[in-house]
């Protein structure tokens, strides 16, 4: 079996319904369920014996090694984070004590373990570490893409305690031979996704009759990866890659953010007359518009989901309000 930390995310969810679909191997998910740990992402595994939910924190050194004895996985995919920059402009802190703290406990409490393991099983043990491609910064309208030798500049706290979790990550297969590999993925879209995050945002805004508020002048660049397809990197970088290397995974879908809400627009004018258009679910994701639409369906299907997580984020919101009156 497997061991998946924050497999009850938004990636970490559609990994582990892709993993159990593909490949039918157990695995246990280990989630702290924090805002946005959702156990309705995981409703299609109720009752299945294969899937072992555990809520916990990745920084519990405690219930990591307890079950790594019970449980004896061959590979770990780790991806606990906090993971949204204005989330971490606000409130650093927990960024770092995830992101960095967290992913030190946890590499450390897997490099004991690991240690005391047959030595074919050290040999086929994998960890893999999920990270971001904002670690390398920012891109410009006409910049070349980011490869796995451009230099990290992380510009906020986010992306730079990604890029501190990264660095521990390298130094314990360099210092202690610890079997690793990472990947640094672009920005994500698909279903289960939080609605803080730019496309569910705006697909639930323009939904709901809303302003579809975009931050300056929509000229920030980023590329655009169906979660999918990431999982689907994933399963590769697993299967095939060289330890110590770090990979990065893309869409091909470098967008403004202009270009973006531009777009969702459209998918949702194409969904509204003709909900039931079956261009609109094919498989492969390999076409943005493609990709987007199959996303807009999601949501405009899933409205039940969708009111639950909104209702949850709203709770929030007026929490941090009240604390700071």
């Amino acid at each position: 079996m497997i061991l998946v930390t924050g497999g009850a995310g938004f990636i970490g969810a559609n990994f582990v319904l892709d993993w159990l679909l593909a490949d039918g191997e157990p695995v246990v998910n280990l989630d702290k369920l924090t805002y946005a740990g959702n156990l309705g992402n995981l409703t299609a595994l109720r009752g299945d014996a294969r899937h072992i939910f555990v809520r916990g924190d990745i920084g519990d050194r405690g219930l990591v090694t307890s079950l790594l004895i019970q449980h004896r996985p061959r590979a770990i995919v780790n991806f606990a984070a906090e993971s949204h920059v204005d989330r971490s402009i606000h409130g650093p802190a927990a960024f770092v004590e995830t992101n960095v703290v967290g992913t030190f406990a946890l590499i450390d409490a897997v490099r004991a373990w690991w240690l005391t393991q047959p030595p074919s099983d050290r040999l086929s043990f994998r960890f893999l570490h999920v990270s971001t491609d904002e670690v390398y910064g920012s891109l410009g309208p006409h910049d070349r893409a980011f490869t796995e030798t451009t230099p990290y500049a992380p510009n906020s706290p986010y992306s730079a305690s990604k890029a501190a979790s990264d660095h521990f990550v390298r130094a314990y297969h360099h210092t202690y031979g610890l079997p690793v590999l990472t990947t640094n993925c672009s920005n994500n879209y698909g279903p289960r996704q939080f609605p803080e995050k730019l496309i569910p945002l705006m697909l639930l805004n323009a939904l709901d009759g809303r302003r579809l508020p975009v931050y300056g002048d929509g000229g920030n660049v980023r590329d655009w990866l169906h979660v999918e397809d990431h999982c689907a990197g994933i399963l590769l970088v697993l299967a095939k890659g060289r330890l110590g290397e770090k990979y990065n995974i893309g869409g091909g879908n470098e967008r403004t953010n202009l270009e973006i809400v531009d777009r969702i627009c459209d998918a949702i004018e194409a969904l509204r007359p003709a909900q039931q258009n079956p261009s609109l679910t094919g498989g492969g994701y390999r076409d943005f518009e493609e990709g987007l639409a199959s996303t807009a369906n999601w949501y405009v299907n899933n409205r039940t989901w969708c009111q639950r997580v909104q209702a949850g984020y709203n709770r929030e919101r007026l929490g941090k309000l009240e604390v700071r009156s």
